[in-house]
């Protein structure tokens, strides 16, 4: 049961609509995404990086799908907890499910980090160390200051990364770069191009997380059931295009062993294809990773402040601050794991332990939906529904590539 001494503190504003919300997840999906992983993909999949990324969406889509009804359902902060507690009803199983949840944020917030001071320091001759601190020091205060000024703030951002990848892509048009050529360019059937290609989309399916934090800011939108499943959908479809695009202007441009090679890979790119000082894009690179990192301790914090809401986390974890409106202690908390995590552990272990994290939490959303429309529990409340096959689909989508993960 939800604790009465949480209740009787300040709720969460709702101050968001449509299209902030699909900037937020276009948002965090591409800065964690094509800025930071291109050269990680492609140094596994090669030429063939574009098909990890339709692989990776494909997989993501039928999540996406199963988190749009579920969203709907029930339209609270923790969402990824409340599903699997409607489900099963079990408070071990949705704590952990919400530990966990937390624990992808932390950790998708780390890589992203390593990934921001790869290009940060092309400008800024610090110590890693020092530079980490201090983007998630700056970070953790804005995400405390308020939930708008965090998301018209990720807003802006979003549309200086997006702007940044049609840079790439227009430059790469204009020296008749044959990237169709690429991308109709099908890979063979051979055992070593697919198992690169496959665990090259366990990477790239890093590159879609973003989505689901939709679901953990629900209380702060302003018509939930209505924007939360186009902004989830919006999400998916652009940052697919841009990522399928992109990522064969990149493995046409440069060969796949400099770009894994190279700590920021789309500057890279851009001087190739553009013949000029990579300067500008890996300023939005920065942006771009900064957005991100924002975007998923944002996330994490309200999945603190949903879980001691419902009395499954110390109740002072869900005090929500008078004047900025957001959870102060579950940011600070959040900010300092960030930190820690960052200074110790690699980008692509990071990656790959998000990656993996973030699937089981996937499976275990899916297999709530099955369960729910298994025991045919309805809701009272108008809600997004979708065929059955889809949540099926999305479990063992997610199971394979756990299992592909594990065995690599």
């Amino acid at each position: 049961m939800p604790d009465p001494r949480a209740q009787e503190s300040p709720a969460l504003r709702r101050r968001l609509g449509l299209p902030l919300l699909t900037l937020y997840g276009i948002g965090i999906t591409v800065g964690a995404g094509i800025y930071v992983l291109i050269g990680a993909v492609a140094g596994q999949a090669g030429v063939y990086a574009p098909w990890s990324f339709v692989l990776a969406a494909v997989v993501m889509a039928f999540t996406v799908a199963s988190y749009a009804e579920l969203s709907t359902r029930f339209p609270v902060s923790a969402g990824e907890a409340a599903y699997v507690r409607a489900a099963f009803g079990s408070r071990t199983l949705s704590t952990a499910t919400g530990l966990l949840t937390i624990v992808i944020g932390v950790v998708s917030s780390s890589t992203v980090t390593l990934g921001a001071i790869g290009y940060l320091r092309q400008f800024v001759d610090l110590p890693q160390g020092i530079l980490v601190l201090g983007v998630v020091a700056l970070l953790a205060a804005v995400a405390a200051w308020g939930i708008l000024e965090s998301v018209v703030l990720a807003g802006i951002f979003t549309l200086v990364e997006v702007g940044g990848l049609l840079i790439v892509i227009v430059a790469a048009v204009r020296v008749d770069l044959p990237i169709g050529t690429t991308l109709a360019k099908l890979p063979p059937p051979e055992i070593g191009a697919l198992s690169g290609i496959g665990f090259a989309s366990l990477l790239a399916f890093f590159a879609f997380i973003g989505f689901e934090d939709l679901a953990n800011v629900v209380e702060e939108a302003e018509n939930p059931r209505r924007d939360i499943p186009r902004a989830m959908a919006l999400t998916l479809l652009v940052s697919t295009v841009l990522y399928v695009v992109v990522a064969a202007v990149a493995v046409t441009a440069v060969s796949t062993e400099r770009l894994a090679a190279s700590a920021a890979p789309l500057s890279l790119v851009f001087r190739e294809v553009a013949g000029v000082s990579p300067a500008t894009i890996s300023v939005i690179a920065i942006v771009a990773t900064l957005n991100t990192i924002l975007a998923q301790m944002t996330m994490a914090a309200r999945v603190i402040y949903g879980m001691a809401r419902q009395g499954d986390l110390p109740v002072s974890l869900g005090a929500v601050h008078q004047a900025t409106g957001t959870p102060l202690l579950a940011t600070a908390l959040i900010a300092a794991a960030v930190i820690l995590l960052a200074l110790g552990v690699s980008f692509v272990r990071l990656a790959e332990w998000t990656s993996l994290a973030t699937l089981a939490v996937f499976a275990l959303v899916n297999l709530a939906l099955l369960w729910l429309r298994w025991r045919g529990v309805t809701s009272a409340q108008p809600h997004v529904t979708v065929p059955a096959w889809i949540p099926a689909a999305g479990l063992f989508s997610c199971l394979v590539m756990i299992a592909a993960g594990l065995l690599r």
